[in-house]
């Protein structure tokens, strides 16, 4: 069995209440969700207005597939709107 984690660091610019910066990272969350069946949760930097982090959890029989599968959500959270990536952590176990 292989476990993955990958959290992305994030840059909100233009977001100057805590309000939009929920919307913003509750769309991104509930997208990854729905697209890709994976655990998500903001983990960091909840009292920052231009700041957010969110983590992302991975289960799988294949060392390769968690690989490929976390290249391909990498892949969409880059091509997010109104979010800039600052930091990408990935382990595998």
């Amino acid at each position: 069995m292989v476990v993955a984690s990958q959290t992305w660091e994030f840059t909100l610019p233009g977001c100057s209440s805590l309000k939009e910066k929920r919307s913003v990272i509750r769309s991104l969350r509930d997208r990854l969700r729905s697209k890709f069946n994976v655990s998500v949760a903001e983990t960091g930097l909840q009292d920052v207005l231009d700041r957010a982090e969110l983590s992302i959890a991975v289960i799988s029989s294949d060392g390769r597939l968690v690989e490929s599968m976390l290249d391909k959500i990498d892949h969409f959270v880059d091509s997010h709107a109104g979010a800039g990536i600052v930091r990408v952590t990935r382990e595998i176990y």
